[in-house]
Formats: structure tokens, C-alpha cells, sequence
């Protein structure tokens, strides 16, 4: 059998991080294993800071399970994310996982859902007091 990633094939992300106005906006699109979901957490909580983000939106919409351990994960991006400045939203659960998570117990805590993009930014500007721009300080010098 041919293995594509030894042949050099690309292989597409599995979660993209874009900046929009002072938020981040990370989209999953496969299921990722628990070494993946790591990986994402620390790189996304690496980029609030870099991006002085004020807000993360978490897409979720690809998948088709959220499970105890993938909750876990994004409640604490959210909490380390709130260390760091930034309110998290979450879009994009399906009905049936939220019917799922309920049956089974699991919750995400303090942690603010959205139904989509669209609603996770409005969400964020009511929370951030909308797209004011935070830049760094001029001359290099901390304030």
C-alpha cells in the first residue's frame, strides 16, 4: 500500500487559525486525537498572545463527536485564554451532540456557546466592546 505521507503528499490542516480584527478564529475541520487536541491548544493560546487577541472563536461544526476529553480541552483554552485577555466562544455544536452531552453529564462550564460565526463575533463585541483595536506599545518599552 502507498503511503501518501511518505510520499511527500501534503496533507491539509486540521485546524486553521485566522485573525479577524482583534480575534482569532480557530476552525476544526476532522476529528483530532488527543495529541492533536493538545497540539491545538497550545498553539492557539500561543497566538492570543502574539495576535493581542481579545477574543477566540472555536469553530466546531465539523465534527460529529465532542467527547469528555475534547470538552475538557476546550474549557481549558477558554480559562487559559481569560489568563491571557481573551473571552472564548464556542459555535457550531450540533443538535444531536448537544443532546448527547446533556444525556451523558458533560458540560462546558462557564464556557459561552454560539450558534455560528456569525453570532460567536456579535457575541464578541458585545463582550470586548466591539472592534476597537489593541496594538502594542510604541518604542518597544512596556507601559
Amino acid at each position: 500500500m502507498p503511503n501518501d505521507r511518505a510520499a511527500g503528499a501534503v496533507q491539509p490542516p486540521l485546524v486553521s487559525i485566522l485573525r479577524q480584527r482583534n480575534y482569532l478564529i480557530a476552525s476544526i475541520h476532522t476529528a483530532l486525537d488527543d495529541s492533536q487536541l493538545i497540539r491545538f491548544q497550545r498553539d492557539l493560546i500561543e497566538r492570543v498572545g502574539q495576535d493581542r487577541s481579545r477574543g477566540v472563536i472555536i469553530d466546531v461544526a465539523a465534527l460529529d463527536v465532542l467527547d469528555s476529553f475534547a470538552t475538557r480541552t476546550l474549557r481549558n483554552i477558554a480559562e487559559m485564554a481569560a489568563l491571557r485577555g481573551a473571552v472564548t466562544v464556542i459555535v457550531g455544536i450540533h443538535p444531536e451532540i448537544a443532546f448527547a452531552m446533556v444525556q451523558l453529564g458533560m458540560n462546558l462550564g462557564a464556557l459561552r456557546t454560539a450558534l455560528d460565526l456569525d453570532e460567536g463575533l456579535a457575541t464578541l463585541d458585545a463582550l470586548t466592546g466591539g472592534n476597537r483595536i489593541r496594538r502594542p506599545p510604541m518604542g518597544g518599552s512596556p507601559r
